[in-house]
């Protein structure tokens, strides 16, 4: 028997305020106690289309979030055929001057001293300088190298020789004019922190190769470390298994990796193991990535424990090789850390970078240079020599550069030092589907501003990206219900460093 409410009506009323918005038929079929099933369809049916493809995109949707929370470094295939499987970022931070590096500028020299024209610097925000500083002159000798004709500084003898591997871009341009800002813009398409850093996206997009080793790993070495701090290679809100996982150049690559006394190799796995199958529980109820990425993380460290020592053993090396990179136990971090990039590499990892903090010449600009170069040109020369000679160039691909330039004009009463500077820098890159053996992009006859072939930060992405093998417009990831992505809504590849 039916109660009261059900039987004397097929559906119930509405509320009188709820009436209001209703069309006018629907409020008569409501106001009579009645709404008609031919109504229900007719009128309805465009609700019930999208109730059914949004259930259909959420199974789609919540397929592709099990794969990554069940194997989140699972090697995974692109958009398309990729020119590079993997990358090395020699990311000098702190700014090397490209005035004194890679772009010549004779004009400097002869106006050395006098100040720049005042319609250069209209709208021009310098960090710490009064724009209108007198123009300095720069300190070192170029020359052209290889088949090339590459100019390059005379504190660069050893890129020199192996320059004609190299794409060398002196268009460069930022948004940002201060370290922390910019740091973050290059290394992850926005001047905010909480963005995933393109190591991040690129093993959250192809996944790794390398079973006992982190896919992204990042090495500090020069002065201090980067302004932009850990943000430079975090993962945001992608899962954290895609962070970047620091190795230390000494002691132990990783803190905590030995076994504290009183606990050994079979009492660290049964402890794994019964974590696993807790973790894996709440996984199975939940499926948050987070508890996959906790899981995988557990399971790296256990397996680097044997792994990670054995990378960072540079005896195994020819003296030969070490010779080559000027590396070694006690010789420059930079240098070790070049040499252990390739060794990483070898062995599947994904994304390799290497953060130099120390070219910040405010002040000290010729001393500072000679010093940075000399620790940092043999090694890099001769990574780009190891990978090639081992058919590993190829299909890497290697990235030079800092997170901007500095200013033609001078900065300090010493006539030794250069400001920050957005407008203009020089970036290079090698291997991996890069068209070498070129300069792209001019600047004016100052170094101020590009005039040809101007590249943005987020143009580089892209083309990193697609080096890659993604359409980096693709390459997204659902956050905060946005489809987020490494280059927001700009960015183009740039079709003339593609090979």
């Amino acid at each position: 028997m039916n109660s009261p409410s059900t039987s004397a009506s097929p559906c119930r009323r509405l509320p009188v305020a709820a009436h209001a918005h209703l069309p006018p038929e629907t409020r008569r079929l409501e106001a009579a106690g009645t709404l008609a099933r031919r109504w229900f369809l007719r009128d309805c049916g465009v609700g019930l289309g999208s109730i059914a493809l949004t259930s259909l995109l959420g199974e789609r949707q919540a397929q592709a979030a099990k794969q990554l929370s069940t194997e989140p470094l699972a090697p995974r295939l692109p958009h398309f055929a990729p020119k590079a499987k993997r990358v090395i970022f020699l990311f000098m931070a702190g700014a090397p001057s490209h005035l004194e590096l890679f772009d010549n500028k004779p004009a400097l020299t002869k106006y050395d001293g006098t100040l720049p024209p005042a319609e250069l610097l209209k709208g021009y925000r310098a960090a710490f300088i009064n724009p209108n500083s007198a123009l300095l002159g720069p300190k070192f000798k170029f020359a052209r190298h290889g088949q090339s004709g590459a100019e390059l500084s005379e504190l660069l003898p050893h890129l020199a020789s192996v320059c004609d591997d190299v794409c060398f871009v002196k268009s460069m341009a930022t948004d940002a004019f201060n370290h922390a800002p910019g740091q973050i813009l290059m290394n992850t398409g926005n001047m905010n922190f909480g963005r995933p850093s393109i190591g991040a996206w690129t093993l959250y997009g192809l996944g790794s190769e390398a079973n006992d080793l982190p896919g992204f790993v990042v090495f500090s070495t020069g002065l201090k470390g980067t302004s932009g701090g850990a943000g430079n290679w975090g993962s945001a809100f992608l899962p954290s298994t895609y962070q970047g996982v620091m190795f230390r150049t000494q002691g132990e690559p990783v803190l905590y990796l030995t076994n504290p006394p009183g606990v050994d190799a079979q009492l660290q796995r049964d402890s794994i193991d019964t974590l696993k199958r807790l973790n894996e529980q709440r996984l199975a109820a939940t499926g948050d990535p987070e508890i996959a990425a906790r899981i995988s993380s557990f399971e790296m460290a256990f397996r680097m424990q044997a792994s990670a020592p054995e990378l960072t053993d540079l005896s195994k090396e020819p003296q030969h090789i070490l010779d080559m990179y000027g590396a070694g136990p006690g010789k420059s971090a930079f240098a070790n850390s070049c040499l252990m990039a390739r060794r990483l590499v070898e062995r599947g990892v994904r994304f390799v970078q290497i953060f130099h903090e120390a070219w910040d010449h405010h002040g000290g600009l010729v001393g500072g240079l000679k010093t940075q170069c000399k620790q940092t040109d043999q090694p890099t020369a001769a990574l780009l020599r190891d990978l090639k000679s081992r058919g590993l160039l190829d299909d890497t691909l290697v990235i030079w550069g800092g997170e901007f330039g500095r200013t033609p004009m001078v900065q300090g009463g010493t006539s030794d030092g250069r400001d920050h500077h957005p407008n203009a820098f020089t970036m290079w890159l090698a291997g991996g589907g890069v068209k070498t053996g070129q300069t792209i992009g001019e600047t004016d006859e100052f170094g101020f501003n590009v005039t040809k072939d101007r590249i943005h930060v987020h143009d580089l992405h892209g083309t990193i990206l697609h080096l890659l093998g993604f359409d980096h417009t693709r390459l997204n990831y659902k956050f905060q219900g946005l489809d987020m992505r490494l280059t927001g809504v700009a960015g183009s590849v740039v079709e003339k460093l593609l090979a």
